[in-house]
């Protein structure tokens, strides 16, 4: 007989389709959705969110290439571009945040959002 779902396990497949969701509508997802879900939610460190984040986007990220790439939406030549350098600042940005407190990491997150949102809403 099958195992009913945890609530935890209820509250990750609901993180998992928010950021898809919101992957494939607006091709974002992990930092912005299932971050703060993750820490909001489910009680994770701001580290540890990240972390999970990432191994969530690599599937993610890789079917919404695919669906948009049937769409004939992607610049793969461009995305390469981005992305190899990206690689470089993952480097970085990880080695950074393992050495900015928690909550420092917190506010220059919440920052960030709080930009991005104030220059979307003034467009």
């Amino acid at each position: 007989m099958a195992r009913m779902p945890t609530a935890r396990s209820l509250r990750l497949a609901g993180i998992g389709t928010a950021g898809g969701l919101v992957s494939g509508l607006f091709g974002v997802g992990g930092g912005s959705v299932i971050v703060p879900l993750l820490i909001i939610w489910l009680g994770y460190g701001e580290r540890e969110a990240t972390g999970t984040s990432l191994v969530a986007i690599v599937p993610t990220a890789a079917v919404g290439m695919g669906v948009q790439a049937l769409y004939g939406n992607v610049r793969l030549g461009e995305g390469l571009l981005i992305g190899l350098p990206a690689l470089g600042g993952v480097v970085l940005g990880t080695y950074l945040q393992q050495r900015i407190r928690a909550r420092t990491v917190s506010f220059l997150f919440a920052a960030l959002l709080v930009a991005v949102a104030a220059d979307l809403v003034v467009r």
